[in-house]
């Protein structure tokens, strides 16, 4: 059983992805926990409703639109944490960065509140209702939590089958093997393979078939085999979930060459006017494709002495919160990237050790000529001219610098980080541009509040309404840039604005009843909840009031216990030491005083417990997390996130340590101490890698342009309120006159790619996700047709096999198969003859089939037990004498047993042997060159051998053999049995032989 339901992404222009597989037997696996740039908490309802049933989970890619709400379900469902995850490696990494990203840049990803639950939260408490216009946040996940989230997953490689562990919740998974697969899109993209049973199920959303600078393309074809045909285990799935984004788009004529060419020339006639780019990307996925390309031709100009480009007078930037760690994480995951990536890796190394070489054998004067000036490579992603801004006044400090620049800026969308900022001030100048690098959704109304401004841009680009300006380009086309002719731009700012009075009384009642259903909850991380919940009260407290006696009630906590209170005396449960069992006399941010008069034993001291040594035979457990390399921790502001479960805040019933005092500054405010600390950290890490905020030091050269940036920057404190908050949207008007270019980065496949791959894939069954309606259909349309002609059954038939579901809709795609039980007579089993084929046992057999009579099994639960039991008694005392009736009951089942001797002879001369496997023309022609045969692939899928011979494979896999049966005489050795026969020989070797009869 394989069914199929997608909670998002399907004929939808939202790009978010979730999607839900159900398997025999219970299995139930969520693929992608995905979310848009609005970060609507209404998308994620149906993923709530599901959550305790899920099985494992499955990521694809490190953008926002396939886990960009995982750190919220991690933080805000208690179920979740509890699910095992299951991503590759840097998918892991780079999400973790991209998240942090976000969290940092805008408020609104910490989501509103719906205004129905804080009006039903207040009538459940007899307050007056709130205004329907608050938009209240939730708490946001701090950088440690995400920290800790994404350590929770489990790291996979490709082409390595894994058999997952499922959650608590979840039945067994029956032999689930998943396997992932290079999806090219991103790095460390998936395609996932699920083999569970007799389902083979192949998830590719998003994929990318074309080699890129960075990324290699998608792992669809064996590269041994010529790349005609499909890897044997992607290939034949019984279903295959695919992405229709894309698929009424063209390529490009040209390839990446001419992509690249484009985007070159496109920047070069902009900043040749002295105008700034400004290119809105992603901060995790596709930002490396954008920012090798640039730097490698910066590089390219600098070195070329007698060219007069402009590139050498430009500035190049790439501005992103975590920028930093994304570029840090690159530069260790070399080795999932394309090969040429590696290939430039290991001829840099060379060189530096060439180098070094003919230091030893140079004058000291001259190697001390060479130290000074930097001698070191850069390697692929050691940016020499690309300069990295992860603070708003470094960005403001460039925006008020005069000549041109190019400016890559996260997000892709313009809602968030710092591409909204830097568009606001270049819209206004005709001589900027801004380069869109992936379509968008559509915008039905310029005016409408709905969509992004990466999507209003992109209908402006498509609408053509004030004219097209052409540039030349280096090779003689024309290049277009469309006027936005001076429309007015609307760009909106979100501001966290702390509660006070009745909004935060709201918001705690809100937090009362949402603490009152989730103790309800039978789980084990209540606990969990309870602390969390706790910890949201410590902030509503202090950000309420200042000081102790302008709250002494502490209506938040009061709120909190009456609900657990009220819930225990109805379950008789739900209450903790935390909540009831201890009498605070002082609270304060993180500080607690508990009374201890006149108790007994351990009670009269602080509650704390501790920690027994972990040993084992040979000593004290290590702990490999103090071990690991400077770039594989995860630093975020200088603070190691591996030990960030041991550095959360004091909760009750927790002692402070020593070291957590030294915090606080001279001011006595505590984060006055964590800012210098902070800032130690960072002069450290300038002098340690050269990669400090702002990347002061790049590959060894001091830059001082940005040292200037970083003037003040370590006084940039945190923007907006800490503790509960609202959101408030500001909206700024601009008078755009800035011009519009595309140039498709997108890395997404394309029409030609899905035309050409899925007849190549041969899916039983064919599900369409991840594209609107349009595309959807469109692509539907061109599959049945495919594989009606690429196949032999009904054209009726053909069309049931390709699905289009939308939101929502669960649709059966399980594979067909005619298959009966039947019973195997104890005499038959003993004459079978197992033979090994590719790891699996195969036989063949020939019996007769007959209706017999098989004794019945009778079930094994205790109430049988008990008839049994009490219909033996009745019979015993009714009549001694008298037999019991007989337990076992007999029916008559179908039964294959050994022919018969006068039907053996008949059938002994109708049985053939069996040949079982599938033999590709490229095995089959390495064999036959290793034994001194001439075996070229001529035309398409021939193989023609010693030039007499040709060999050809059918779409159904069968081979067929046509050619001369004698040998050329320049091959005295093949006289004997000639050149097709000897074909014909190492076919027959290359197949299993399974006798008949």
């Amino acid at each position: 059983m394989f069914n199929f339901t997608p909670l998002l992404g399907a004929q939808s222009p939202k790009a978010a992805s979730q999607s839900l597989l159900e398997l025999d037997g219970g299995v139930k696996i969520l693929v992608d926990v995905g979310w848009d740039e609005q970060f609507t908490a209404s998308d994620l309802k149906a993923l709530e409703r599901h959550i305790p049933s899920l099985s494992i989970i499955l990521l694809t890619h490190a953008t926002t639109s396939h886990l960009g709400a995982f750190a919220h379900c991690c933080k805000n469902f208690p179920l979740f944490t509890q699910i095992p995850v299951y991503a590759t490696t840097p998918v892991i990494s780079l999400g973790r960065t991209l998240l942090q990203d976000i969290y940092s840049s805008t408020p609104l990803a910490s989501t509103v509140i719906p205004p129905e639950s804080l009006a039903e939260s207040s009538y459940a408490s007899g307050s007056s209702p709130t205004d329907s216009t608050l938009q209240v946040l939730l708490q946001p996940p701090t950088a440690e939590e995400i920290a800790h989230y994404f350590s929770l997953i489990h790291p996979l490689k490709y082409s390595q089958p894994h058999e997952p562990l499922p959650s608590a919740f979840s039945p067994p998974l029956n032999g689930l093997k998943i396997t992932a697969y290079n999806a090219g899109h991103t790095l460390g993209g998936t395609i996932w393979h699920l083999q569970h049973g007799m389902e083979s199920i192949v998830y590719a959303v998003d994929w990318n078939q074309v080699r890129e600078n960075v990324l290699g393309g998608a792992a669809w074809l064996d590269a041994s085999g010529g790349g005609a045909e499909v890897i044997e285990q992607l290939r034949k799935p019984t279903a295959l979930v695919c992405s229709s984004r894309g698929a009424e788009k063209i390529s490009l004529t040209g390839g990446r060459k001419r992509r690249d060419d484009l985007l070159l020339d496109t920047i070069r006639a902009t900043v040749a006017k002295g105008g700034t780019v400004l290119i809105p990307t992603d901060t995790s996925a596709r930002v490396l494709e954008l920012a090798y390309l640039l730097e490698h031709a910066w590089r390219k100009e600098h070195l070329n002495n007698s060219s007069d480009s402009p590139f050498k007078s430009t500035k190049l930037y790439l501005a992103s919160k975590n920028v930093g760690a994304t570029m840090r994480y690159a530069r260790s995951m070399l080795e999932w990237m394309d090969e040429n990536i590696v290939k430039e890796l290991e001829a840099d190394e060379a060189a530096a050790t060439n180098k070094k070489q003919h230091k030893r054998t140079d004058s000291k004067q001259v190697g001390n000529r060479e130290n000074q000036s930097g001698g070191k490579t850069a390697g692929p992603f050691d940016f020499k001219h690309l300069r990295l801004l992860e603070r708003k006044k470094q960005v403001e400090k460039i925006m008020s610098m005069k000549g041109a620049k190019v400016i890559l800026a996260s997000d892709a969308s313009l809602e968030w980080g710092f591409s909204k900022e830097i568009l606001q001030k270049i819209a206004t100048h005709t001589t900027n541009l801004i380069i869109l690098t992936g379509s968008r959704g559509k915008q039905g109304d310029a005016s409408s509040n709905e969509g992004s401004l990466g999507n209003l841009l992109w209908s402006w680009y498509q609408e053509r309404r004030d004219g097209v300006a052409l540039e030349p380009g280096a090779d003689g086309q024309n290049l277009e840039q469309v006027h936005t002719g001076g429309r007015e731009l609307q760009v909106k700012y979100a501001e966290r604005v702390a509660l006070e009075g009745r909004e935060l009384l709201a918001y705690q009642q809100y937090l009362a009843t949402q603490r009152r259903l989730q103790t309800q909850i039978p789980m084990g991380n209540s606990a969990t909840l309870e602390t969390a919940a706790d910890a949201v009260d410590d902030t509503s407290s202090t950000s309420s009031s200042s000081s102790e006696e302008s709250d002494p009630e502490r209506q938040g906590k009061a709120l909190n216990t009456s609900a657990a209170v009220a819930n225990f005396n109805r379950n008789k449960g739900g209450i903790d030491k935390e909540t009831l069992g201890i009498n605070i006399l002082l609270r304060q941010p993180g500080v607690y005083d508990y009374d201890v008069r006149g108790k007994k034993g351990r009670e009269q001291m602080f509650p704390f417990v501790s920690k027994r040594r972990r040993t084992d035979d040979f000593g004290d457990l290590i702990r490999p997390d103090e071990y690991l390399r400077a770039e594989e921790r995860d630093e975020i502001d200088g603070h190691d996130m591996r030990d960030a479960a041991s550095n959360k805040d004091n909760k009750l019933g927790q002692k402070r340590k020593w070291g957590d005092a030294g915090l606080q500054g001279e001011d006595g405010d505590p984060r006055s101490g964590v800012a210098n600390k902070r800032r130690h950290q960072q002069s450290n890490s300038i002098d340690r890698n050269g990669l400090g905020n702002g990347n002061l030091v790049i590959n060894g050269h001091y830059d001082p342009d940005l040292d200037e940036i970083s003037e003040g920057s370590d006084s940039e404190t945190d923007e907006g309120a800490n503790g509960p908050s609202k959101v408030v949207i500001q909206t700024h008007s601009v008078e755009a006159h800035l011009k519009i270019a595309y140039v498709d980065f997108a890395g997404l496949h394309d029409q030609r790619s899905l035309s050409m791959l899925i007849p190549l894939i041969q899916p039983r069954k064919l599900i369409l996700v991840g594209g609107d309606a349009p595309e959807t259909e469109f692509l539907a349309s061109e599959c049945r047709q495919k594989l009606v002609s690429a196949s032999s059954e009904d054209a009726e038939i053909i069309q049931n096999y390709v699905f289009t579901p939308i939101n929502g809709q669960m649709v059966n795609a399980s594979v067909d198969t005619n298959a009966w039980t039947v019973k195997l007579s104890s005499s038959l089993v003993k004459r079978l003859r197992w033979q090994n084929v590719r790891g699996l046992g195969v036989v063949t057999l020939m019996g007769h089939l007959a209706a017999m009579e098989v004794d019945e099994p009778q079930a094994a639960d205790s109430s049988s037990k008990k008839r049994q039991k009490l219909h033996k008694e009745e019979t015993e005392d009714s009549d001694v004498h008298e037999k019991p009736t007989e337990d076992k009951k007999q029916h008559l089942a179908p039964v294959l047993d050994v022919l018969p001797a006068n039907m053996a002879a008949a059938t002994r001369s109708v049985a053939q042997p069996l040949h079982v496997g599938d033999l590709r023309l490229a095995d089959l022609r390495k064999i036959l060159q290793s034994t001194g045969h001439t075996a070229e692939f001529r035309g398409e899928g021939t193989l023609l051998i010693d030039g007499l011979v040709a060999v050809r494979k059918t779409a159904t896999g069968k081979l067929e053999v046509e050619g001369g049966g004698l040998g050329l005489p320049d091959y005295p050795a093949r006289n004997l049995e000639g050149s097709f026969y000897a074909v014909k020989r190492k076919i027959y070797d290359g197949l299993a032989v399974i006798a008949g009869g």
